[in-house]
């Protein structure tokens, strides 16, 4: 017996030291997400008191409680706010689609704004636009339209016995090729007003988001958010391999379908409100992937980046620039070399 006592420390020492760093990890990701939702806020609570004019935080504070304050109520609830919250919601919708589409296909360019989903909307709504002079839900609801109908065209040319994340991407990227001469075609034949409205929505900005555009999208987004962040509670055991999923109990097909789904309807949404802002998908994921230790935090901490790289890109645009930039530019700015930092390492497999 005192043999058998003696061992058992010793057999006990790999598994507490393995719960150690089990609560290590979900320690330092808790954190992290405190730190991201903090940013998030600061950034959110700036958009409202930096502007044209500055105004006082107490101010603002007072007017989003529902108090009449001259100079400021309207420029706060009617200017500012609808702003930055689809900023906050298109920029969550971004993050979380954009991880998804990437851990799904096992890779790393596999971002809407690579594989064509996003110029499937813009496609759409250009054409909503220049041909037959669509403005407001007409062409929220084509760039939803667009989106949902590229996606399953690229699926169904990428599927052959299953789907490779490989064939998916360059199918995507020949699809997104064709899409982009649509448009060049549609701008061509348009007349000066509707081009000109086109390349702004094309360039994708914030100044559409106000209560109108918002009533119908929000809702919408903040739902999918919700689905989407549930549902992927399947990725960690999706990553392990369809056969180790099922012997686990999981469905992994069904389960990818409905995170593919949700991944397509975040993207399509967003940019029906936003337009398509630039490598805000691409970006949030493998940084992401950086910062958390634990692959159940992953969604959350790529949709929190999302929001932050829009509401900080819309910042820089409108405040460190002689004339405003759409948020699409800076965003542009900061992806496109990342991207090219990606090929030239070759980390093009997530």
């Amino acid at each position: 017996m005192t043999a058998l006592d003696t061992t058992r420390p010793a057999a006990s020492a790999p598994a507490e030291r393995l719960r150690a760093a089990r609560r290590h990890r979900e320690a330092r990701d808790t954190v992290l997400i405190a730190g991201l939702a903090v940013i998030t806020l600061a950034l959110f609570i700036a958009a409202l008191v930096f502007g044209a004019k500055t105004l006082a935080l107490p101010d603002v504070l007072r007017a989003l409680a529902g108090q009449t304050v001259p100079g400021v109520s309207f420029a706060v609830v009617e200017l500012r706010l609808p702003r930055a919250v689809g900023a906050l919601l298109a920029g969550a919708a971004f993050g979380l689609g954009g991880m998804l589409f990437q851990t799904l296909l096992r890779n790393v360019l596999a971002s809407p704004d690579v594989i064509g989903i996003s110029t499937g909307s813009s496609a759409a709504a250009i054409t909503a636009i220049s041909f037959f002079g669509a403005s407001g839900l007409v062409v929220s609801w084509a760039a939803i339209g667009g989106g949902l109908v590229t996606a399953l065209l690229i699926w169904m040319l990428a599927y052959r016995r299953g789907l490779s994340g490989l064939r998916f991407v360059l199918v995507g990227i020949g699809v997104a090729a064709a899409l982009q001469a649509v448009i060049s075609y549609v701008l061509t034949r348009s007349d000066v007003k509707a081009a000109e409205q086109a390349t702004v929505w094309m360039a994708g900005s914030l100044s559409r988001s106000l209560w109108d555009q918002l009533a119908p999208t929000a809702p919408a987004l903040l739902a999918l958010l919700v689905i989407a962040l549930l549902a992927a509670r399947t990725l960690p055991v999706l990553r392990l391999g369809d056969d180790s999923a099922t012997a686990l109990g999981a469905r992994p097909q069904r389960s990818r379908i409905l995170l593919i789904l949700c991944a397509v309807l975040l993207i399509a949404v967003a940019t029906s409100l936003t337009g398509p802002i630039s490598f805000v998908a691409f970006l949030a994921g493998p940084i992401a992937l950086r910062l958390v230790r634990r692959d159940a935090a992953l969604p959350l901490v790529s949709a929190l980046l999302g929001a932050i790289i829009v509401l900080a890109g819309d910042a820089v645009g409108q405040h460190l620039f002689p004339i405003a930039l759409p948020v699409g530019v800076v965003t542009g700015a900061i992806g496109a070399p990342f991207l090219l930092w990606l090929l030239m390492r070759g980390r093009t497999r997530a």
